[in-house]
């Protein structure tokens, strides 16, 4: 159905249409406006259906060819700046997942695979196109990186002065993803490094990119963990823990650690305090996931560490998806016969929406080091 369907069928006397584009226009939205945020609409159902299953509708629909968009990142970016998430509906489906969430455990031992097989073992010729060389998923750091590969070489450096690493000491990774992290604390600081991933393609990656190295990488749950570490790390991993694991999750940090210890979590986290998920990422991107709150991280780990630095750099993240983004466009050709069009939405999708929200601070990305017993004079934490 083409974009001009709306003035074939008068759909201006629709409710559904009305409403919507009443809550648009709160955000500066046009629909089949000609600005690069604007909608263009091209099937005349998605009004109701966006206001009847709300995050859920709205993603699905763009996954169906509904809608386009030409600038996605600044959308969700003036959407999440409006509140507008607020003022949908919540479908009642929304509802009982949250219920599940705080009645069940999400991210049991049984269901922490998950997202690993949903997710991460997607294939690792995604991800290596989209990604850098280090294979960072997450946060780059922008100061003053001109590239992604700077970028995220800058976050990795930045990580290892915060756990003043050392030759000769023994670092786990919880959380080690295709190594990156692993094989640049070993190769330029001289540690032992233990990294630990559930996602099988991650593993084998992994090895093959720290062999010659002190490295072991462990498929294995974070929650089997005993052995003793003078550092530890864990980048991107927390927002797959979930509320009910929290407390375990540090005390298996606590467990496992040093005395004299330094361990550092690089985490997203959100604004607020509770268990509403994006529907719409926890059903394509990251089953069960869940962002932690500044008052979720501090009460589980006041009485097992000294927190030593809390370092916000969640606008950096932005940059990060749109050069993600910028890469998975430009190697599309690579991969569209594997993957398809519906794929290539959905990524594209989820990349902007991503971007958009910590561009609007909607969610933030943290870096808080922790010591069990307190760094001896204090820390000075590089930034």
């Amino acid at each position: 159905m083409s974009s001009s369907c709306i003035e074939d069928l008068s759909i201006q006397d629709n409710q559904w249409y009305r409403i919507a584009s009443e809550m648009l226009a709160m955000a500066d939205i046009q629909v089949n406006g000609n600005r690069p945020f604007d909608l263009k609409v091209k099937n005349t159902d998605f009004f109701k259906r966006v206001l009847q299953e709300g995050s859920l509708g709205l993603g699905e629909s763009y996954m169906d060819g509904w809608w386009e968009c030409d600038r996605l990142d600044i959308f969700f970016q003036r959407v999440l700046r409006a509140g507008l998430e607020n003022k949908l509906p919540h479908h009642f489906k929304d509802t009982l997942r949250v219920a599940a969430a705080r009645l069940t455990n999400l991210q049991s031992r049984k269901r922490a695979w998950i997202v690993g097989k949903e997710h991460y073992d997607l294939g690792n010729d995604l991800f290596t196109l989209m990604l850098d060389p280090y294979m960072q998923y997450s946060c780059g750091y922008w100061k003053e990186a001109t590239t992604l590969e700077e970028a995220q070489e800058a976050k990795l450096k930045m990580i290892c002065d915060k756990l003043q690493l050392k030759p000769g000491q023994r670092l786990l990774d919880i959380g080690c993803g295709w190594g990156g992290l692993s094989e640049f604390a070993a190769r330029n600081f001289g540690v032992s490094v233990v990294g630990v991933t559930i996602s099988a393609e991650q593993q084998k990656l992994a090895q093959k990119r720290c062999e010659g190295l002190d490295v072991t990488i462990l498929l294995q749950d974070y929650r089997d963990l005993n052995d003793q570490f003078d550092r530890i790390v864990s980048v991107g991993m927390f927002e797959h823990v979930g509320p009910k694991n929290y407390q375990t999750y540090f005390n298996v940090v606590k467990r496992n650690i040093k005395p004299d210890g330094i361990f550092l979590l690089h985490t997203i986290g959100s604004n607020k305090t509770d268990l509403n998920v994006d529907p719409w990422i926890d059903k394509y991107i990251f089953p069960n996931g869940c962002l932690p709150s500044v008052q979720q991280i501090a009460q589980t780990s006041e009485s097992l560490f000294v927190m030593e630095d809390w370092h916000n750099i969640g606008a950096d993240y932005d940059r990060t998806l749109m050069a993600w983004h910028e890469r998975f466009q430009k190697h599309w050709p690579e991969l569209a016969e594997k993957y398809g069009d519906r794929f290539h939405r959905m990524f594209t999708y989820y990349l902007n929406a991503c971007a958009g929200a910590f561009r609007a601070r909607d969610i933030q990305l943290w870096q808080v080091v922790f010591s069990p017993e307190g760094v001896d004079g204090g820390m000075r934490v590089p930034r």
